[in-house]
């Protein structure tokens, strides 16, 4: 049943609103309230499908009654009949300002009455259907937004796990390098951070530099894990790991692209740049981690920012992690003598903005070998 609440000063008036009202009480709940006060009060515990209310009444009037309903969220939207004089146009008005939803003019009628409370209430259920409406749909977007989430994440987990699960295979023949590949990502993300790089970046950096040495794959065990010096022509064979590691990367077989622009056809549209986009700056950092900032480096004898800003991060990390590790043909060395190491080398092997950030992270640096070498 609806529930109504009727509010005059005039208890007269009341029950000759009730006894007009007596065939629809199988159909209508009707309460009744003397003055404004009483009505208000009313309200704070039962929650009324639609009100009528005098407009002049002593002490609190129908329309400070009206401002009070629309300034509660309980009673915003409730809506409310009022009753006036013929003569009171003013006060029509300033109702209607008030968020009335109906005026009705006394002396009134019980087909009147009826008619405008059957209309009140039926905008008051489409209120209704819509406010439940927005909810559902508040809630649906939010479980969708949830469930896209969820599966982005896991998209991107799976793409991470694959990644670092490539680069791992690039460094299991060499158990002297434990975790490098580990300690190089982590260390690469902080001095990009340091350096003020936009988040996106950084994240590509954090997710592309383990896959650095993965043309190491490439190189004979007979070089790789040779433990004393190289000669020239195996020094050679060391460095085309450069080559081999962007030859991974980038060199696509015809039956791969083709299931590529099968796919994409049949799922348009769909973004492959992403993936692209990642293995580009993982080519770039795998060709450009040895290169040095004053030209000497390899393969391409790049200079000064001719070197990508992602391979620059990396050989930094990758240098400091290589000092501070033991291999086959060293020992490892001290943190303050790499720290030596790099300073020494700023402007001829690192970019020097690099090796200024590089001394606000060496601590994060150490904590991140700390880290691993606990887990390991």
């Amino acid at each position: 049943m609806k529930k109504i609440l009727f509010v005059d000063d005039e208890k007269n008036f009341l029950e000759g609103i009730r006894l007009m009202l007596r065939e629809h009480r199988k159909e209508w709940d009707c309460s009744f309230a003397v003055g404004a006060e009483a009505a208000l009060e009313m309200t704070r515990t039962v929650s009324f499908d639609a009100i009528v209310s005098d407009v002049s009444m002593p002490g609190m009037s129908g329309l400070d009654f009206l401002a009070y309903l629309r300034e509660f969220e309980a009673t915003s939207t409730v809506p409310v009949i009022i009753l006036t004089g013929n003569a009171e146009k003013d006060l029509k008005r300033k109702a209607l300002d008030l968020g009335a939803t109906d005026l009705l003019s006394k002396p009134v009628t019980s087909e009147d009455l009826v008619a405008r409370l059957r209309s009140v209430l039926r905008i008051g259920s489409y209120q209704e259907e819509l406010r439940s409406y927005g909810e559902q749909l508040e809630s649906y977007n939010e479980l969708l937004e949830e469930k896209v989430y969820q599966r982005t994440t896991a998209l991107e987990l799976s793409r991470r796990d694959i990644v670092w699960r490539l680069a791992k295979a690039g460094e299991f023949r060499d158990e002297e390098t434990g975790d490098h590949v580990v300690r190089v990502a982590n260390c690469s993300r902080a001095l990009a951070t340091a350096l003020d790089i936009n988040d996106t970046t950084i994240q590509s950096i954090f997710l592309t530099s383990p896959l650095h040495d993965i043309g190491k794959i490439g190189i004979p065990d007979a070089i790789l894990l040779k433990p004393g010096s190289l000669d020239d022509a195996e020094r050679k064979i060391m460095q085309s790991h450069c080559e081999i590691g962007a030859a991974i990367l980038l060199d696509e077989p015809k039956g791969m692209r083709d299931l590529a622009e099968v796919q994409e056809a049949q799922a348009q549209p769909r973004n492959l740049e992403s993936g692209h986009e990642l293995r580009a700056i993982a080519a770039a950092i795998v060709m450009s981690h040895h290169e040095k900032w004053d030209g000497s480096g390899y393969p391409g004898g790049l200079q000064g920012s001719d070197i990508p800003l992602a391979g620059r991060i990396v050989a930094l990390a990758d240098v400091f992690d290589a000092l501070r590790s033991e291999r086959p043909y060293k020992k490892a060395f001290p943190k303050e003598k790499c720290i030596a190491i790099i300073e020494e080398e700023k402007g001829k092997h690192f970019d020097p903005d690099i090796v200024e950030a590089f001394h606000g992270v060496v601590d994060e640096f150490e904590e991140i070998r700390s880290l691993c070498e606990r887990d390991g």
